[in-house]
């Protein structure tokens, strides 16, 4: 009668394998607050002669940031650049965003969508930035409307299919980002998008300008609700006599 050996491949009974296999080191989990250098972009403001959108083309080029300002008039676009001194340079909507790699959109709600279904062709390809807010006025004050697709940045994301859409710089008062003597804003900017690295050039782009933080807060179906906190922002503005923004704690 042979006995039978168990082979040095085989596992004995509650031992483990001889060479068990190794689970792969899992990489170590990205900084969140390690963003891209976004200094060499070119920045272009669509409805850069309004109040938003002359403050935050104001407050990057101040920081360092090649900035564009359109409008549908380039001659009224060029006079409000030259307003704004900093380097900043003013064209037609169209050129302005032919010449940009960032295009933020700041132009008035009633004429968000045929704005940017006339200019599909020059926004192909690129990352587009969606501050629009859709408000209502009446006797008790502002208030959110919902667009059918749902937002603002919806909105643009359906009618700029090859564009990257993200949204930010919702909450910034107008009036500060004028102001040239004051030299730090001290708020947080939500920023919303679907690809993490497009949000992140626009958290790195938000950070560029003193006191401000761009904070990631979700895909482009969550911004409906940032849009519409400009109505209770605008209360809040009324009610102390205030420019108030917004502070992300804890983050």
């Amino acid at each position: 009668m042979t006995s039978s050996i168990p082979s040095d491949s085989a596992q004995q009974p509650g031992k483990a394998p001889a060479q068990a296999a190794e689970a792969p080191a899992k990489a170590p989990a990205k900084d969140p607050w390690d963003l891209p250098d976004v200094s060499g972009l070119v920045v272009g403001v669509l409805g850069g002669t309004g109040p938003q959108g002359k403050g935050l083309a104001f407050r990057l080029a101040r920081a360092g940031q090649k900035v564009i300002i359109g409008s549908r008039a380039a001659e009224r676009a060029r006079a409000a650049a030259g307003e704004l001194g900093h380097g900043v340079e003013g064209a037609d909507n169209a050129e302005t965003a032919r010449r940009s790699d960032i295009v933020i959109v700041a132009v008035p709600w009633d004429g968000h969508g045929k704005t940017l279904e006339s200019l599909r062709e020059e926004l192909a390809g690129k990352l587009v930035v969606d501050c629009v807010n859709p408000l209502g006025f009446d006797k008790q004050g502002a208030y959110a409307l919902v667009p059918e697709e749902g937002s603002a940045a919806q909105q643009a994301a359906a009618l700029l299919p090859d564009s990257r859409v993200t949204a930010a710089f919702h909450h910034l008062s107008a009036v500060l980002l004028q102001d040239p003597e004051i030299d730090t804003i001290d708020t947080d900017v939500m920023v919303l998008g679907e690809v993490r690295a497009d949000v992140e050039i626009v958290q790195a782009l938000a950070g560029r300008i003193p006191g401000m933080r761009g904070v990631f807060a979700g895909r482009l179906r969550n911004a409906h609700q940032v849009e519409s906190l400009v109505a209770n922002l605008i209360s809040v503005n009324r009610r102390y006599k205030a420019h108030a923004g917004l502070r992300v704690t804890d983050v």
